[in-house]
């Protein structure tokens, strides 16, 4: 089974909580905390011991978040031990912004330019997306000098590639035609 498909319950869980007790980002926070201990070396040695139980994991897990996760966040990744499930928590993180970056009606945009952008192109960009997806956009820039020039925009599923190394490739695509 994918290990999105089964981190997705979990995700959902904590988002469904988060929204009810107003803590998105305290969520957000832990959870990215958590995902990031538990893709250490060390950790994942732990997590995948069979001499550990679920109930040793999660105390050990806990230690190492100090007091940065709460007490329900200390039941959640309680729940995680007990299911060995804490290897899930790096895709649980991803997911639960996935559905944090919906509830606030935001959407993360990655563009790739042949150079940097200014920030006025940034906002201009976004101001133009913003319209277009109806959300508010966070502009990622980064630069791949093959390109030429133009612009890949990727939000979600959805690229636009108007880059002139794409264009060129249509080109010569129909001239071979």
């Amino acid at each position: 089974m994918e290990l999105t498909t089964l981190a997705r319950p979990y995700a959902r869980a904590a988002f469904e909580f988060a929204v009810a007790k107003k803590s998105l980002s305290n969520w957000s926070a832990m959870l990215n905390l958590g995902a990031a201990i538990s893709m250490q070396p060390k950790v994942q040695q732990l997590l995948s011991s069979p001499d550990v139980n679920g109930a040793a994991r999660a105390a050990v897990f806990l230690d190492m978040c100090g007091d940065e996760i709460d007490s329900h966040g200390a039941n959640f990744i309680h729940a995680l031990a007990s299911n060995k499930r804490l290897t899930l928590l790096p895709y649980i993180a991803g997911l639960f912004e996935q559905l944090k970056a919906e509830e606030e009606k935001k959407v993360d945009v990655q563009v790739t330019s042949a150079f940097e952008l200014t920030a006025e192109q940034q906002d201009k960009l976004a101001k133009s997306l913003s319209s277009r997806f109806g959300r508010e956009i966070n502009v990622e820039n980064k630069v791949d000098k093959s390109l030429l020039g133009g612009l890949i925009i990727k939000a979600g599923d959805l690229v636009i590639d108007g880059s002139i190394r794409a264009k060129l490739d249509q080109l010569a695509d129909a001239m071979r035609s």
